[in-house]
């Protein structure tokens, strides 16, 4: 299934402070979108909302037509989000893991026994399988993570820092099966990072946002040419990432 991703005017605020203001943008399926930004952009807090852990102050989150806020199963029925700090039941197994998560989203055992376990082993956790969780490493339990919400096929697959702590094998691994998602099931990616080369090399589109605003959309191509528009091939990612955040802070 292929699944869209709408923010209207999205804000978010504390008290007196906007962690999040007037953010607008339309990701579509098949493609993997990065997300940048310094740390205490807004980011995290933008993600919570898309994944109906935070409700707007104001606007509105639509996944594949569906109103995040006004009706929250339908629209987590249609996404899976996986944290920067990937946090699992110590105490179950990866199998056990697959046959919870399923059991939350009404998926059947055999379900679990073929694609879930398909997944475990795509994203090398074969053998692996009955081992208690607590005894993964931080990359060991977010590939089990990413294998639950892969077996569930979302429409929108929300993920932060998903590179941070993973050797070059574990990023190419992540990086591939990104690519897959988007490529072969038609979901719709939104991968917050501080990466840039993973962007450059993954991602098919880009939003920076800086104070909670989005400074930018588009392409990688684009932004570079935002940046220097006679030469946009010598401007690297980070030359647009400083160029716009330190813009914004001005």
């Amino acid at each position: 299934m292929s699944g869209s991703l709408v923010l209207d005017d999205v804000g978010r605020r504390y008290a007196d402070r906007w962690a999040v203001r007037h953010v607008s943008a339309a990701l579509q399926p098949g493609q993997v979108t990065g997300f940048l930004g310094p740390n205490g952009a807004g980011k995290t807090t933008t993600m919570k909302l898309v994944a109906g852990l935070l409700v707007p102050t104001e606007g509105t989150v639509h996944i594949s037509g569906v109103d995040v806020a006004q009706d929250p199963e339908a629209a987590k029925a249609r996404l899976a989000y996986v944290p920067d700090r990937p946090y699992v039941p110590e105490r179950l197994t990866a199998r056990e893991l697959l046959h919870y998560v399923a059991g939350l989203f009404g998926l059947s055992g055999e379900v679990v026994r073929t694609r879930g376990l398909d997944e475990l082993a795509r994203f090398g956790l074969a053998g692996r399988e009955d081992d208690l969780l607590r005894t993964y490493s931080h990359g060991m339990r977010q590939r089990a993570l990413l294998a639950a919400s892969f077996m569930r096929q979302p429409e929108l697959l929300l993920i932060d820092e998903p590179m941070v702590g993973l050797d070059p094998e574990g990023r190419r691994l992540i990086k591939r099966m990104l690519r897959r998602a988007a490529e072969e099931q038609g979901a719709c990616v939104l991968m917050s990072t501080h990466t840039l080369d993973v962007v450059d090399e993954l991602c098919d589109r880009v939003l920076v946002m800086n104070h909670g605003r989005l400074l930018a959309d588009g392409t990688a191509a684009d932004l570079r040419a935002l940046v220097n528009t006679e030469r946009p091939a010598d401007v690297t990612l980070e030359d647009v990432f400083f160029a716009l955040t330190e813009a914004a802070a001005d």
